[in-house]
């Protein structure tokens, strides 16, 4: 089986030195199809992805077999299938149509094609709502007009992006692999946080958040005194923040959050409804 690779959406023109004038992708696919590293087709560059990273993503993710996966951009099906093979569901995205189905062929090849799934689509026009992990090797740009899809996720969901970031949005985890990957060799995983922007009623006090994207702030009001909140921040639906000396840790369910005090002692906020 030839070498795997992988897809990412780019404009042919971003300053990536590949060399040369990459052509477009055409025909139909068989069995002898091999693409070549920096080929163009619709936005596209194709570039290798190293298999240790491919599963470095996925430990990051902490794929298990009860997680959805899906692939944006996900040329041969490498990340798809390594994916399947570690028990979980997975459907890969690609937009070159030769690309799928080699990705099907190396899918049935490594005895997987039952949980790893392949369809011709542009990324943006398609429904991948389903997912608990989403994987994508895309540049900035376009990893920013996907951002506001990514965060309209259920909380919790995990986006795993090779080499890439996502503007503002800072990840919550970074990891560099090593060996003889040579680029592109950083995996960075953000998970989608609860949105909490608003007033609460915390245990008959008014607590006000703002939020950027994982990162809070924001006060407690008790009457006539007000107390600001710190080292404030979500992951998924998991909340933390400090008053003072005291510690909150809790979780967000919708309009609702529970959690301890210090480790102890409860507490409870609802929203306050406009």
């Amino acid at each position: 089986m030839k070498p795997f690779r992988r897809t990412f959406l780019a404009a042919v023109a971003a300053t990536m030195a590949f060399g040369g004038t990459a052509c477009a992708q055409t025909g139909t696919a068989t069995e002898t199809y091999a693409p070549t590293v920096g080929q163009a087709g619709k936005d596209v560059i194709w570039v290798p992805s190293p298999q240790a990273l491919v599963d470095r993503m996925l430990d990051m993710a902490q794929l298990t077999p009860r997680d959805r996966l899906v692939d944006l951009g996900s040329g041969d099906g490498r990340t798809v299938i390594t994916a399947a093979k570690r028990g979980a569901k997975a459907r890969g995205i690609e937009f070159n149509p030769d690309m799928v189905e080699m990705a099907r062929r190396n899918a049935q090849a490594e005895g997987v094609s039952d949980r790893a799934t392949f369809e011709q689509g542009d990324i943006f026009e398609s429904d991948f709502s389903e997912a608990t992990v989403v994987t994508l090797f895309l540049l900035p740009s376009l990893n920013l007009r996907l951002r506001p899809i990514l965060l309209d996720m259920p909380p919790g969901t995990r986006i795993v992006a090779n080499s890439f970031d996502m503007g503002e949005w800072q990840a919550d985890e970074t990891a560099d692999v090593g060996g003889d990957c040579t680029s592109y060799c950083r995996a960075l995983k953000w998970i989608v946080p609860a949105k909490v922007a608003g007033t609460w009623v915390l245990d008959g006090k008014t607590l006000e958040l703002t939020q950027s994207f994982q990162m809070l702030e924001g006060t407690l009001r008790d009457g006539a005194a007000t107390r600001p909140i710190t080292q404030a921040r979500l992951e998924g639906t998991q909340v933390r923040f400090a008053i003072g000396k005291d510690r909150y840790v809790g979780r967000v369910d919708g309009n609702r959050m529970q959690g301890t005090v210090n480790g102890s002692r409860q507490w409870q906020a609802a929203r306050r409804r406009s």
